[in-house]
């Protein structure tokens, strides 16, 4: 099967998460600065929601152009990622109206672990179906990852996060803006793979 179908709607579900997201914030109920700045905390949420699912899309973009064709197993984990991912503004508006709660902090946390799992699983759902009986030399994702050191360390860092909400929300925050911070540029092994990759689109 090719992956047309299944770039089309991820790509329609994340514009509807981040839809969401911004439809979420209101505005404050008086005319002046006091009640904007009450609302801070919902708007940092937002920004930092927005740049998790913005990171998302474009690494899935980079991601699949490693990717030729697909099979039912790999549009369930495209499906099971965007799930967890369709959960993030919940956990942001929660820990927008939260801010130093620990539970709401520490769930926003969950949030952003299990699509980090989703889409461990969808990469390797994808390392398998490209290497058929070749082996995990036959896939070209594979060759481009490596040992998806970052892609770890990422895990190591929300749960740090999750566990760090419980005693001080200002460092679990920490956390996830690190995480953000690692991700904001696509990822450099799959670009460095595609400009080497002979062209046959």
């Amino acid at each position: 099967m090719t992956k047309d179908r299944l770039l089309a709607f991820s790509d329609g579900v994340i514009a509807v998460i981040i839809t969401i997201m911004v439809l979420d914030l209101r505005a404050p109920h008086t005319a002046d600065l006091h009640a904007l700045a009450e609302l801070l905390p919902e708007f940092l949420s937002y920004i930092l929601s927005f740049v998790y699912v913005g990171i998302y899309w474009n690494n899935h973009h980079h991601f699949f152009h490693l990717v030729r064709e697909v099979n039912g197993a790999v549009l369930w984990a495209n499906l099971h990622l965007l799930f967890w991912i369709s959960l993030v503004p919940f956990a942001t508006s929660w820990m927008g109206a939260h801010p130093e709660a620990p539970i709401p902090t520490a769930v926003y946390g969950i949030s952003l672990l299990m699509p980090a799992f989703a889409w461990t699983i969808m990469q390797t759902t994808i390392i398998r179906f490209q290497s058929g009986h070749r082996g995990r030399h036959g896939s070209e994702l594979a060759g481009a990852i490596g040992n998806d050191i970052k892609g770890k360390l990422s895990l190591v860092f929300y749960l740090a996060g999750i566990g760090l909400a419980l005693i001080e929300t200002w460092l679990a925050d920490t956390m996830y803006v690190l995480v953000a911070l690692m991700w904001l540029v696509p990822d450099k092994r799959v670009e460095r793979f595609v400009r080497q990759r002979p062209p046959s689109d």
